[in-house]
């Protein structure tokens, strides 16, 4: 996924609070965080989240191959 699609599903969750695009999950995590490990099973996976300001609202965003789910941190 490319940094304007991951734009385009943070700005629908900031303006409708959508938990879901498509077949992609949307997940909230804990506030200021820019990576997050997602866990399947008993391995661990980094996720690396970008920076997006959308209608002055800072969000960390980054998007999981494995399980086609993108993370949300509020940063401000």
């Amino acid at each position: 996924m490319n940094s304007n699609q991951l734009l385009k599903i943070v700005e629908l969750y900031n303006r409708d609070n959508h938990a879901n695009f498509g077949e992609i999950k949307i997940s909230r995590i804990a506030d200021w965080k820019s990576t997050f490990v997602e866990q399947t099973d008993e391995v661990g996976r980094e996720v690396t989240l970008q920076e997006f300001k959308v209608d002055g609202t800072t969000y960390w965003a980054g998007f999981s191959t494995r399980s086609h789910t993108v993370y949300l941190s509020l940063a401000g």
